[in-house]
C-alpha cells in the first residue's frame, strides 16, 4: 500500500504550483497551518543549496475534530503533510500523506472511517491540481 497520492505539473513557476495547491486544498475544506520551505532552512541551518521543496501542513478541521473525539493520541499524526518538489526547473511534484495507510499503527478501529474520508478528499486535491 502506498503512503502517498501524487502528480507532477509542468512548465510554471513553483510559486504557482504552492498556490494552486493551497487553492485545491481550500476547495476540500482544508486550510494550512503551517509552511515549511526546507531549501531556505537547510541553506540558512547547514549552508547547503537544495532545491525548491515545502511542507504544509494541511488540516480540515471538522474531521481533525472528529478524530481528535476518537483518540486523544491522534495529534501525533496532525496536520497531515502534503509536500511540493522542484527538482527540475518547471516541474513540480506535489505528494500528499495518505493518512488510511498511516493510521494502521492505530488500533481504534472508529478513525478509520474518518482516515479514509480525510485520505478520499486528499486524493481529490491531488487529482484537482491535473
Amino acid at each position: 500500500m502506498d503512503y502517498y497520492f501524487s502528480t507532477k505539473l509542468k512548465n510554471l513557476t513553483f510559486q504557482d504550483a504552492v498556490a494552486r495547491t493551497i487553492a485545491a486544498l481550500k476547495s476540500e475544506g482544508f486550510g494550512v497551518l503551517t509552511d515549511i520551505d526546507m531549501k531556505s532552512i537547510l541553506k540558512d541551518k547547514l549552508d547547503v543549496d537544495f532545491y525548491n521543496y515545502k511542507i504544509l501542513g494541511a488540516c480540515n478541521p471538522t474531521l481533525a475534530y472528529k478524530a481528535l473525539q476518537e483518540e486523544d493520541k491522534i495529534g501525533t499524526m496532525l496536520p497531515c503533510n502534503v509536500i511540493l518538489q522542484e527538482k527540475e526547473e518547471g516541474i513540480i511534484e506535489i505528494t500528499a500523506v495518505d493518512p488510511a495507510a498511516s493510521m494502521q499503527a492505530v488500533t481504534n478501529e472508529k478513525l478509520i472511517f474518518i482516515a479514509q474520508t480525510v485520505g478520499e478528499k486528499l486524493l481529490l486535491v491531488i487529482q484537482k491540481l491535473n
